[in-house]
């Protein structure tokens, strides 16, 4: 079975959007604090999914294309993230000053929405795990399904 661009991009969106809300129950029933690769990985998903939802809605195929091409430099940028989290941040005490710390200060995210957005942990603290893998791997995953979704999308005609 062949997945249509549009459904492709439709779950792109809607995992994207489900992603962050999964992250938000973590945060505010369980407790587990997000740290500022956290939370840029957060942002990415945010901006995964308004782009891919663009690209669902809009009604033009050479839009929906480019869009798609731009939601697969998103799950990249995700995926470098999660990794960079994985393997650098999360064996180091303090994160403050990092590139996350830097593009989360500078975009304003905090002050936009700081129930979204607001970073309340440091990366060795934010080092959790869920079902046996970090919280970040999860994230990776997601993001390296959704990259080939999108690139599907992209090159679909």
């Amino acid at each position: 079975m062949r997945l249509t661009r549009n459904a492709l991009l439709g779950f792109t969106c809607l995992a994207s959007f489900a992603a962050v809300a999964a992250a938000l129950v973590s945060q505010y029933q369980f407790g587990m604090l997000p740290c500022p690769w956290c939370i840029l990985q957060r942002f990415l998903f945010v901006m995964l999914g308004v782009v891919a939802g663009l690209a669902w809605l809009l009604p033009w195929r050479g839009l929906k294309a480019a869009l798609a091409g731009l939601a697969v430099l998103l799950t990249g940028a995700g995926l470098a993230a999660a990794l960079w989290q994985h393997f650098v941040a999360a064996r180091s005490e303090s994160c403050a000053l990092t590139f996350a710390d830097r593009v989360v200060a500078a975009l304003h995210l905090e002050s936009l929405a700081p129930k979204l957005f607001a970073i309340q942990a440091s990366c060795a603290d934010a080092a959790v795990s869920l079902l046996g893998l970090p919280y970040e791997a999860w994230s990776g995953a997601l993001f390296a399904v959704l990259g080939l979704a999108c690139l599907a999308a992209a090159l679909r005609r």
